[in-house]
């Protein structure tokens, strides 16, 4: 469980700063406000020190999926999972951002290590002339120089040290001042396997940097290059997934200012429908100014439950927004500073950080409209025992209200047309007497799902709204009508579509007489008889419909629907005549 298990835009209880969003060109830890010790970079891509993280205090939480499931919150929620067995996980808040970080089997120190922080922290610390910086040979005295071959910190008694020694008499060294205007000074990173050997190969196979002893070793016969040969392709994977997140976070900038404008213009209409109910509660003394109260009160509900649900839905997209731009600060500091080996360390946290935020739904529209009227001349009943009139209509949709009407669904053929009729009704069942609705409408085969119906909506402007589809093929369909993504009331539902002709099991012919060869026995839906024991018809005999029918159910038409049903009435018992 690598993120909280909740809505897709579900509100979280803490907004991160946007100065403490990402740790792009960052140097100070957000939880201790000091320079970042030992830094880790958690899933939601914020850098916390070490030692911070341990002082978390740790949760236990039940997984059910299994050990071999996918740890990603956006799973489908359709998926059978495949073990039921109960697995504990522990688990800490980021400090930052509240996210759930599922800790690994080594705990918060087998977290990646954000190398681009160190980074930072160690060319902050050489701009201020070598303060807080120590020997790293001796642990003891301050910073004077550095050995660009070895790329270590020296003091002046273990640079005097260094020279001396045949082995690194003629390292380059550089006074601290000289390296101000440096981008990147970081110490090689070491194989922690084998802490002698730095990381110089990337395995293919397991998608991670490997040593000269791990190539020989774990990593025995599997592909491995040169991480300078690699990071060209796995850069530019990062740089696909980056292109794909960033119209994101334009996008989520935009609907936040169209949440903000119609903010705005609900106050407005909700100032402008208050002039006018205090405008018409001048006529009457106190009945009417008790209506007036009455209706004020009304609106301002109104008003607070249509700014709630702006309000929501502001927190959650400026949620989402604040995670996107943490993932794409974060990914472009990488990308543009980090060395080819910190980008394929930190590659797979990006990929799948950014992976998990481009799949989160979110509406790019305001979730409420200002659509409130005053009805001044509609009766609002009685008041104090005078009639009053003036109501505030706020009439939407109500989904389960909704009917649906229609006798072609009873009797739809294959290649016919098909029409039904949708009428939409607010809550109290009542019609809008409206159109405008976004009415959507799917018709797909029970046994071929991925093969829908070609469907036309067409909106009355009155509240109600003529559907109609034409089935290519006989067969049991499936009717979806929904209205804001709701299903109305009797939905989904199916319709068994006929055969636009169903054949007929008998002969056409004049009698029975002359299409079974004079049998005794033949009958036929007509009802006619022959004297003699005859059971069925013969011309000018008793019954005889004088035309050419069908013996199975009577009709007189050949290309036509046979409408017998296979009962065992006397007329319909029929037996099958064949034609000479």
């Amino acid at each position: 469980m690598s993120e909280n298990r909740k809505p897709l835009l579900g509100f979280v209880h803490k907004v991160p700063d946007a100065n403490a969003s990402g740790s792009s060109g960052k140097t100070h830890c957000p939880s201790c406000l000091g320079l970042f010790k030992a830094p880790r970079l958690l899933p939601c891509l914020h850098t916390v020190c070490t030692t911070c993280l341990e002082k978390l205090e740790p949760f236990s939480v039940v997984d059910i999926r299994g050990g071999d499931s996918d740890t990603s919150s956006e799973r489908s929620i359709f998926q059978e999972p495949k073990s039921r067995s109960l697995q504990p996980q522990i688990g800490i808040l980021c400090p930052v951002c509240d996210a759930q970080v599922d800790l690994p089997l080594g705990g918060v120190k087998a977290l990646t290590i954000d190398h681009l922080a160190m980074n930072d922290v160690m060319l902050q610390s050489l701009r201020g002339e070598g303060q807080g910086l120590v020997c790293d040979l001796c642990s003891d005295r301050e910073v004077e120089k550095r050995c660009q071959t070895c790329k270590a910190n020296l003091c002046h008694f273990c640079c005097q040290a260094h020279r001396r020694q045949k082995k690194t008499m003629y390292h380059s060294m550089v006074d601290l001042k000289d390296l101000k205007g440096y981008s990147r000074v970081g110490k090689p990173i070491l194989c922690p396997t084998h802490p002698a050997e730095e990381l110089r190969l990337f395995c293919e196979l397991c998608d991670q940097p490997v040593c000269r002893d791990c190539v020989v070793g774990e990593h025995r016969e599997h592909p491995y290059d040169f991480t300078s040969n690699v990071i060209h392709k796995h850069g530019d994977s990062v740089r696909e997934l980056l292109r794909g997140t960033q119209p994101h976070v334009e996008a989520l900038e935009e609907a936040l200012a169209q949440i903000k404008t119609m903010n705005s213009g609900l106050q407005e209409r909700v100032e402008a429908v208050a002039a006018d109910v205090r405008t018409f509660s001048e006529g009457y003394i106190k009945a009417i100014e008790e209506h007036r109260d009455k209706l004020l009160q009304q609106l301002d509900t109104i008003r607070v439950q249509k700014e709630n649900s702006l309000q929501l839905q502001k927190a959650q997209l400026e949620q989402l927004l604040a995670d996107m731009r943490t993932g794409v600060e974060f990914t472009e500091h990488l990308l543009t500073s980090g060395s080819d080996l910190e980008i394929l360390i930190t590659k797979g946290v990006v990929v799948e950080r950014l992976q998990k935020l481009n799949k989160v739904e979110y509406s790019s529209r305001p979730g409420v409209n200002d659509k409130i009227c005053f009805s001044p001349r509609e009766k609002a009943g009685q008041c104090r025992g005078y009639e009053v009139y003036g109501t505030i209509n706020t009439k939407e949709v109500d989904p389960a209200k909704c009917v649906l009407q229609g006798e072609d669904l009873q009797r739809a053929r294959e290649k016919q047309t098909t029409s039904f009729t949708l009428l939409c009704k607010d809550a109290s069942g009542e019609s809008l007497g409206r159109g405008g609705e976004d009415v959507q409408v799917a018709v797909v085969p029970k046994d071929k799902k991925d093969s829908p119906i070609r469907t036309v909506v067409q909106d009355n402007k009155d509240g109600s709204y003529h559907v109609s589809f034409t089935p290519k093929e006989a067969g049991v369909y499936i009717v979806w009508v929904c209205i804001r993504e709701q299903h109305v009331q009797g939905s989904p539902f199916t319709v068994t579509v006929r055969r636009k002709h169903r054949s007929h099991p008998g002969v056409f012919h004049c009698c029975t007489f002359c299409s079974s060869g004079g049998q005794k026995t033949a009958r036929c839906a007509c009802g006619g008889t022959m004297p003699g024991g005859y059971l069925g018809c013969g011309h000018g005999h008793k019954g005889h419909p004088g035309r050419p029918h069908w013996s199975c159910c009577g009709k007189f038409i050949e290309k036509s629907d046979c409408t017998y049903t296979g009962g065992q009435s006397a007329p319909r018992s029929l037996l099958r005549t064949v034609a000479l």
